[in-house]
């Protein structure tokens, strides 16, 4: 099933964010290469698509996981909650509708 773990991050988060950066784009490649990966990206501070020193309010990623249990406990070991980037995270069960599965 899928899962939609939306992260909020603490004030101030970008210099935790790059520290840790390598390694949670590391467990994201993985989850991507085993073909479970939807989406995954920050949401900036501020209306732009260029990285900026505005830093990021948070983080969406769409992916699938057997369980609510094993999506909430991978969203716990990652690397930017591990690190502070992350004030609070939500998983919740995510229905996927648009773009059609083909």
């Amino acid at each position: 099933m899928l899962y939609s773990i939306f992260a909020y991050d603490i004030e101030d988060s970008l210099p935790l964010r790059k520290q840790a950066r390598p390694a949670h784009i590391a467990r994201l490649e993985a989850l991507d290469a085993e073909g479970r990966l939807v989406l995954a990206g920050p949401n900036p501070n501020i209306d732009t698509t260029e990285t900026n020193e505005a830093g990021f309010s948070g983080s969406l990623i769409v992916a699938e996981f057997d369980t609510l249990q094993s999506a909430n406990a991978w969203a716990e070991a990652d690397p930017y909650m591990q690190a502070g980037v992350y004030e609070y995270v939500e998983v919740k069960p995510f229905k996927q509708v648009f773009p059609k599965k083909t």
